[in-house]
């Protein structure tokens, strides 16, 4: 029940690296490492300025955890209550104990036996 608990109020991040369409790197709980091609910053000269677009992108997914864990039971619907209505009355006769033992077979008295019928069905081998 702790790890439910746990694993329910834990958020987490996960974070990845695409160098194109292809993943280089998926981490949990920190970033992940680069291919080393990210856009560099370059200063821009008066003459020329060219820009090439950057084949790299981040992705993070975040998994966000619950914060609160009370329920609150103060407004049951009326078809919750006939659920647990109808749940208690058919499941109460089931954890009553028994007043005495049954014994099944108290009245039915075991074969004779007439012959040994494990004699009969072994094998000897010489």
């Amino acid at each position: 029940m702790a790890v439910v608990v746990l694993l329910s109020t834990m958020s987490f991040t996960i974070d990845r690296h695409y160098c194109g369409d292809i993943l280089i790197d998926t981490a949990i709980f920190q970033q992940a490492k680069t291919c080393g091609m990210e856009k560099q910053e370059s200063t821009p000269t008066s003459d020329c300025s060219i820009t090439k677009s950057d084949c790299c992108s981040d992705e993070q997914i975040t998994f966000e955890g619950q914060n609160e864990l009370k329920i609150s039971f103060d407004t049951i619907t009326f078809e919750q209550q006939l659920f647990i209505s109808s749940f208690i009355y058919s499941y109460i006769d089931l954890f009553k104990e028994l007043n005495k033992n049954v014994i099944t077979h108290r009245d039915y008295a075991p074969p004779l036996i007439v012959r040994n019928i494990y004699q009969l069905d072994e094998v000897y081998i010489i």
